[in-house]
Formats: structure tokens, C-alpha cells, sequence
């Protein structure tokens, strides 16, 4: 039995994480402020004789060292997310990261944890060389677009999680995410699937941020836990980055349909009148810069351990839309 933490365990990936070490058989922590995520994501586990729930803050030192055990595996998933707030709140982007990251850490240290921290796909900016491979150069906008303090903050959070692994000994993974979707994911941050799946079932038009034609490799929260498993059970992983994705790209407008013909259980053939296009300035602001294609190369976590995506979109997006209508009732 592994002895687990989970920080963001009522998070939308946490708690699906969460879920899938207690069947396994391991012994699960999750330590949350609750800022992002929600107590109804694990109310099912409430009872469960090997989950344990604390409420805390993970900049929190004295917090941690309520949860951390010698010899546990944290599953660092605890940050700011969204687009929409890293726009509005860039200070509590950069905050929340960093210092939070940092805290872990430094605990991390103290009780010889190994430590799995979440990234993004962001962190590779506005390069045009696809598909994004994990050592690839990153290219940001300038600081004055707040837009960039999400992607700056957590490759700062990859370059200490790298330092305290290669200084200290830490054995810690950084592994970047793609664009997961899942039941459980909610549109509050802006997050575009299940955004799309409420309108279309309340019969709303369905927003789409620019022309609709950005591409994203969409993944099942089924696939990325998997993958974050398989990374934890892996000694060689520790002191290196792994990308985590489908590649699979997908336009906004061809998602926006997908959703459409699931809710409807039927084509779509025109979606004139079923979407509205909102301009990136009124969305989020003047300046903002959209990233037009993310596909990432996922060769070497393949490689390391096996894993690859085996959920399609099509049945991710039949199971968000049940999991919507369930929640509308």
C-alpha cells in the first residue's frame, strides 16, 4: 500500500486521482483550500477508511507537515487555473505557483517524499514547432500581457522542482499537461468543454473565444491519471519532464459540433445559429495573444512507460454531457 498526497484533491484531475489510488489500494490524503476546488468532488470518499481530507492552504508549512509522512508520494496538482482568472488575477497566479510549489518542496525535502508536479502545456508558449517536444526553447509574449504569468509562473515551478531533484536529491517529476477534460471539470475558469456542453443543453448559443479555428489535443481525465500513476510507479522518471496528451487535434468549431450532435443526438450540419464568435479583446482584454496550435510529442513518456491515450473525444464528450445533465437536475 502506497501512502499518498494529494494536494488540489477536490480539484477536477485531483479528485479523479484520487479515486483511482483508493481502488488500487493505497491510502489517500488530499490537502485543499478549496479556492478552485469542491467538497461534492469527494463526497463519495468521505467515509472510505483510507481517505483523509484537510483543509489547508499548501504555501502552508505547518499544514504540510499534518499531511506528509516519510516515504509518501505527493501528487503536486494544487494551482491557479483558468484562463480567465490568470487574466483578471495575474498576482494570485503568480503567488499561488509559486510559493505553493516552493512550500511543497521544501517538505518534500524534509520528509524524503518523491513529488509529481503538474505543468502545462503553456509552458510552451507561442512556439510554432510541432509537436512540442520536452526539450524544446519556450517562447513568451512579453511581461506586460498577464496572459504569460500562468505559463511563467509554472515553468519557475519545473525549474525547482529540476533544481531540488538535481541539488538536494528530491526525486521529483514534472509532467505537463494537454488540455483534460472529464466529468467533474466545471466552466466556472473558463474551461471550454464543459462550457460548451451547459449552453448546448440549455439550448444557448455557444460562445467560442476568436474564429474557432485554434486546434487542441483534448484528454481524457481517465488517460491523464493513468499516465500520473504510471509516472509515480516509475523510478527513472524522477528529474524529468514528460508531456501528457493526446495528439489528436480538434478545432474549437469541430468540438462545438461534437457537442452539439451529442446533445441534440443528431448532425449538425450548420452552426450559423448555434454559435456566437466573442473577439479576444472582450473576452479577456486588449493584448491578449491565443496560442493557435498545442500538439504534444509524447514519445518519451511512451517510451518510459507504455502509456498512451485510449479514451476517445467522442465518448469523453458523450460522458461530460451526462455528467451536465445530471448536474442541471
Amino acid at each position: 500500500m502506497v501512502k499518498a498526497v494529494v494536494t488540489g484533491g477536490a480539484g477536477f484531475i485531483g479528485s479523479h486521482l484520487v479515486e483511482a489510488l483508493l481502488t488500487r489500494g493505497d491510502e489517500v490524503t488530499v490537502i485543499d483550500d478549496l479556492s478552485a476546488g469542491a467538497m461534492r468532488n469527494v463526497a463519495s470518499l468521505q467515509t472510505h477508511p483510507r481517505f483523509h481530507f484537510v483543509k489547508g492552504d499548501v504555501a502552508d508549512q505547518a499544514a504540510l507537515e499534518r499531511v506528509l509522512q516519510p516515504g509518501s508520494i505527493v501528487f503536486h496538482l494544487a494551482a491557479a487555473l483558468g484562463v480567465e482568472r490568470v487574466v483578471r488575477d495575474p498576482l494570485h497566479t503568480i503567488e499561488t505557483n509559486v510559493f505553493g510549489t516552493a512550500s511543497v518542496l521544501q517538505a518534500a525535502k524534509r520528509f524524503q517524499n518523491k513529488v509529481l508536479l503538474a505543468s502545462t502545456s503553456e509552458v510552451y508558449g507561442k512556439s510554432t514547432q510541432l509537436p512540442f517536444r520536452e526539450d524544446d526553447d519556450v517562447v513568451f509574449g512579453p511581461s506586460s500581457r498577464s496572459r504569460w504569468s500562468y505559463a511563467a509562473s509554472k515553468l519557475v515551478d519545473e525549474f525547482l522542482a529540476l533544481a531540488y531533484h538535481q541539488q538536494l536529491g528530491v526525486p521529483a517529476v514534472v509532467f505537463r499537461l494537454f488540455n483534460t477534460v472529464g466529468p467533474r471539470q466545471s466552466a466556472q475558469y473558463g474551461m471550454v468543454l464543459p462550457r460548451f456542453a451547459r449552453q448546448a443543453i440549455a439550448g444557448e448559443r455557444l460562445t467560442i473565444h476568436g474564429d474557432g479555428r485554434q486546434t487542441r489535443c483534448f484528454t481524457d481525465v481517465a488517460d491523464v491519471v493513468r499516465a500520473l500513476i504510471g509516472l509515480a510507479d516509475c523510478d527513472a522518471a524522477a528529474g524529468q519532464v514528460f508531456n501528457i496528451g493526446s495528439t489528436r487535434q480538434v478545432t474549437i468549431l469541430e468540438l462545438a459540433r461534437m457537442v452539439l450532435e451529442e446533445v441534440n443526438k443528431g448532425p449538425v450540419d450548420d452552426l450559423t445559429e448555434r454559435v456566437v464568435f466573442v473577439p479576444y479583446r472582450e473576452a479577456y482584454g486588449t493584448g491578449f495573444e491565443e496560442t493557435m496550435n498545442r500538439v504534444p510529442d509524447i514519445s518519451k513518456i511512451q517510451a518510459s512507460i507504455g502509456w498512451q491515450p485510449s479514451i476517445s473525444l467522442e465518448e469523453t464528450v458523450r460522458r461530460v454531457v451526462e455528467s451536465a445533465r445530471r448536474a442541471g437536475r
